[in-house]
């Protein structure tokens, strides 16, 4: 089985990445029935809106230092950077033209960023999740991990790997998606009704991998919980509180019920110190391995190895599609 994911390179990874995707791969990199695993930094996607091109290299170099110190191994998992994989962009634009405006369109993230967006919205935000679907599809992949706000994505991707197979013949492995149970939507510490995210103006809403300790005990200890002092998990009513059982969960591998049995009767102050203790706990190494790899040769190695065995995944794909379809000379 083969699985694919990317996250783009748009500022620091935070806590909700971590405990949603990236502490996931790190358990299924060992899993005897995955035969390849590749994880790449989608910097293509980032250019949608405008970046800095100096602070985008840093990023790119920043995530994949982050990727590694949090435990994923080169032996078992293919690190690469999509750009330096041409096939991406060129399988997009096949996609591009095997699926629908009205498909994109209705695309929620498309929806919200436009809402959001000062300036033109550029062609690239709508299209984007045909670059998605041919991130997925160029290495025929099984599954893939995939959070709650990208299922929508996946089923797209679905539904365009379906419609080419039935138009051009077998070609398309058509993935599924994998969800996890506990950890896959972890949300803001100051409006938990909405998603942490860094692009939040408000930096104490989300907790970014690299922030200085103390900042991240301070940003646990002030997140927004009730009034009613007990801590149980109820989305509806106790958000606040719900969100941080689940990121005490996801640390500890301690099931929401047995958390609540051990603080029924601990106050806040109490749930909300051992929290905190248990992010920086959870944090601290990463950290200091992060700052071991960020400048030195072997982030080149492992990139130049993963770059090497994408592209010729990639480009064997890309070889079979194009002869399928007729473009160029067949090989």
């Amino acid at each position: 089985m083969r699985i694919i994911s990317g996250i783009q390179p748009s500022g620091n990874i935070t806590l909700g990445n971590y405990l949603g995707a990236v502490k996931n791969f790190v358990k299924l990199q060992d899993k005897e029935d995955i035969t390849d695993f590749l994880v790449f930094v989608a910097d293509l996607h980032a250019i949608t809106v405008p970046q800095d091109k100096a602070e985008l290299r840093k990023n790119i170099k920043s995530l994949v230092s982050i990727y590694l110190a949090c435990g994923l191994n080169p032996e078992k998992v293919k690190i690469f950077i999509q750009s330096e994989v041409p096939a991406h962009a060129q399988i997009g634009w096949v996609l591009q033209c095997n699926g629908y405006i009205g498909e994109l369109e209705r695309m929620t993230q498309y929806k919200d960023k436009k809402e959001r967006q000062v300036a033109g919205v550029s062609v690239g935000l709508l299209t984007y999740p045909s670059l998605m679907a041919g991130d997925i599809l160029l290495y025929d992949a099984d599954m893939v991990p995939t959070g709650l706000d990208q299922k929508q994505h996946l089923e797209l991707t679905r539904d365009l790997a379906e419609r080419f197979n039935n138009k051009y013949g077998e070609t398309f492995v058509v993935p599924t998606p994998f969800i996890p149970e506990a950890g896959a939507k972890i949300m803001s510490l100051t409006e938990p009704t909405k998603k942490m995210s860094k692009s939040d103006p408000n930096p104490k809403a989300y907790i970014s991998l690299l922030d200085d300790i103390n900042v991240i005990k301070k940003k646990i200890k002030s997140a927004v919980t009730d009034s009613d002092g007990t801590i149980k998990y109820d989305i509806d009513n106790k958000p606040g509180i719900s969100n941080l059982l689940t990121i005490l969960s996801c640390i500890t591998n301690t099931s929401i019920k047995d958390l609540e049995a051990k603080y029924k009767d601990s106050n806040y102050a109490t749930f909300k110190e051992d929290v905190a203790n248990a992010v920086a706990n959870e944090i601290m190494p990463i950290q200091e391995k992060y700052n071991e790899l960020i400048n030195s040769k072997y982030l080149d190695e492992v990139l130049d190895q993963g770059r090497d065995y994408a592209n010729y995944l990639a480009n064997k794909k890309l070889n079979k599609i194009y002869n399928k379809i007729g473009l160029g000379r067949k090989r």
